[in-house]
């Protein structure tokens, strides 16, 4: 691929958007990253989860929903395909019912992705799977700030005799050093706890806790300047679970909690977001069986559609300070 060409989805005015493949906004599914931008990749295990499971099947059914998206988005202002060259890189190999295993082979793949140059776009899967998304991003980019969207913390210290779960791995991160928690974040937790202080153990860890209640009592915009000013202009990584929206609006997930966030708020928040030097994304626990219309993978597709426009912000920003210093 010459320096000039972009991988882009198909044009729908030639091939009907029912028609082809099912790869992300039908891109073309792409190994080899020389000269790609961004990469969407799927991490289809779910062996990490403790009461719903199904997320191994998030990945086709995200990509399915993501038929409809364009390559321009109005909110932001970009034209994403003008500025990226973006493929689908296919799933990461796993191995169904054990999770180290499964861990190693996820950072070994991520690995590749991250060294490529290439930002990553992760596809769940639980959310066991971002520890060693994380592992690989701080291999390629150091310890990196934690956006983290959700409504459970997922810093528990273990399950059934300290085994590994959905709801270990930000634990496990901050554990071998993988996170900045002086520049993260945790929004929209809520839910019942099984102790009183259910909450503060993130707190104690070093997190920026925002708990639904306060997101819903001051606002989208005051939320995302907390956010920003912890954040920083060093490397980040942003992991969303779907059941940070409501289940109004997300069903199809393994732990719904009420009391969650409108599509509107989910996608204001990550378009609030642009210019934050973010290195990689994943959004998790999308369970097609459980979502009968289909509103949780179409707002996921939508979400990382978001995801992608930020790169794409991102990419625009550096060539233009490029070739202001070129001048």
């Amino acid at each position: 691929m010459s320096a000039r060409e972009h991988y882009r989805p198909l044009d729908a005015m030639i091939y009907p958007r029912f028609s082809g493949i099912r790869t992300f906004m039908r891109l073309p599914h792409v190994t080899d990253l020389a000269g790609v931008d961004f990469a969407v990749v799927g991490v289809p295990f779910d062996t990490g989860a403790t009461y719903r499971v199904g997320a191994r099947f998030g990945p086709e059914g995200i990509r399915s929903a993501s038929v409809l998206l364009r390559p321009y988005n109005p909110e932001l202002e970009i034209a994403i395909f003008d500025v990226c060259s973006g493929v689908d890189y296919g799933d990461l190999p796993v191995t169904p019912g054990y999770l180290p295993e499964s861990n190693e082979q996820i950072e070994g793949g991520a690995a590749a992705v991250f060294e490529s140059g290439a930002t990553p776009v992760f596809l769940g899967g639980d959310h066991s799977i971002s520890w060693p998304l994380l592992r690989a991003a701080a291999a390629a980019h150091g310890p990196v700030a934690l956006v983290h969207f959700d409504s459970h913390s997922d810093v528990h210290s273990g399950y059934f005799g300290g085994k590994d779960t959905h709801g270990t791995p930000f634990r496990r991160a901050v554990e071998e050093g993988l996170i900045e928690v002086s520049r993260s974040s945790q929004v929209g937790l809520r839910g019942p706890q099984y102790r009183a202080d259910g909450l503060q153990t993130s707190k104690e860890m070093g997190f920026q806790v925002i708990r639904a209640t306060e997101l819903h009592a001051r606002g989208v915009p005051e939320t995302l300047e907390r956010i920003r000013q912890r954040v920083g202009d060093g490397p980040a990584y942003l992991s969303f679970d779907i059941d940070f929206a409501d289940p109004a609006y997300a069903p199809g997930t393994g732990t719904p909690e009420v009391g969650g966030f409108t599509a509107v708020e989910c996608l204001q928040l990550v378009r609030g977001l642009a210019g934050v030097n973010f290195i990689g994304y994943d959004l998790v626990e999308v369970m097609p069986m459980y979502d009968p219309a289909g509103i949780t993978a179409l707002l996921a597709a939508n979400l990382v559609f978001e995801f992608i426009s930020l790169i794409a912000l991102q990419r625009q920003t550096a060539s233009g300070e490029i070739q202001r210093a070129a001048t």
